[in-house]
């Protein structure tokens, strides 16, 4: 399954974990990667002492290509790049902020960059910065999203038309079905994420996990856009939030309600009442938590199978 982003990446399948707060870390990265794919550890979460913890466990645990997500809002961002380029991690995926900022500093040090953008504006802006790739993310995605609520299959195709780099479309994708469509549409590859918090290897709370498993659709709704947009599973927090603005709410009171460390208590320590609880709208596709070794297997088998099974549909 050859193409621009198995070469540039190196891996096998162009399947990507998404490198999310609280529930990617070294365990489910090296999981991914030794699977085929590629596994990204999510730095957002981690003081600089604790990314390295967790690159120095991950080297050893794979001898395959493996990435850090990287917010650039991160307060000690310079601290994460000397560790990045010091246990010489070959990709970063850069999100929330200009990536103009460190990606010639980066790719200077052997390390290919990827961006995540939620619009064609800011996909043409991170080529125009000179990344090797981007990711664009859709309207059903998990965590921080885009405002302008754009879906991932009418994203796709419009940054297709507008980029000449390589192109990974996350967003709502979580099944080998879901993998060819978006491929179809244009993609290069998928960052998946929602379906691999419901893996044994996943750093989330088994509290979270389960209730990603029981979660239906229409479960999740997006939220906080004031802030940074995000969708949450609807819990009492939730609630809150929503009466929030029934009450006529602004940012400060949003931001006063919102607190510090929100998600942490939701998704990494298995409050499901106050916890903010991030997840995408393919939750409702989700129905057993499993190795992400196995994902990986299950969604490259049915993204196999499908492609087969439509070189039978008639041509009109």
């Amino acid at each position: 399954m050859n193409n621009k982003i198995t070469e540039l990446f190196n891996i096998q399948y162009p399947l990507i974990q998404a490198g999310m707060i609280w529930c990617s870390g070294w365990v489910l990265a090296s999981a991914v990667s030794n699977a085929g794919g590629l596994g990204i550890i999510g730095s957002g979460s981690m003081y600089p002492e604790v990314l390295r913890e967790h690159l120095e466990k991950c080297k050893r645990a794979t001898d395959k290509p493996f990435a850090v997500n990287l917010p650039m809002l991160y307060p000690d961002i310079d601290k994460h790049i000397e560790s990045i380029i010091e246990y010489k991690v070959p990709i970063v995926f850069t999100s929330a902020g200009n990536p103009k900022t460190w990606t010639k500093h980066l790719q200077e040090h052997g390390i290919k960059v990827v961006h995540v953008v939620s619009s064609v504006k800011f996909a043409l802006k991170a080529q125009e910065a000179g990344v090797d790739a981007v990711v664009a993310e859709g309207f059903e995605a998990g965590g921080h999203n885009g405002r302008d609520e754009t879906t991932t299959f009418c994203l796709i195709p419009m940054v297709k038309e507008a980029i000449d780099i390589p192109l990974i479309a996350a967003g709502g994708i979580g099944t080998g079905k879901g993998m060819l469509a978006a491929m179809t549409l244009g993609a290069d590859a998928v960052q998946i994420g929602s379906r691999f918090v419901a893996s044994e290897e996943s750093s989330a709370h088994q509290a979270f996990k389960e209730t990603v498993v029981d979660a239906k659709e229409g479960d999740t709704q997006l939220t906080l856009k004031e802030i940074t947009p995000v969708r949450l599973i609807k819990n009492e927090f939730y609630n809150q939030v929503n009466q929030a603005y029934e009450n006529g709410a602004g940012k400060e009171e949003l931001v006063d309600l919102l607190g510090r460390g929100r998600a942490k208590k939701g998704m990494f320590e298995g409050n499901l009442v106050d916890g903010e609880l991030e997840i995408g709208q393919v939750s409702g596709l989700i129905n057993e938590i499993k190795p992400a070794g196995e994902i990986v297997k299950e969604i490259i088998e049915e993204y196999n199978k499908t492609k087969k099974e439509i070189s039978s549909l008639p041509v009109y």
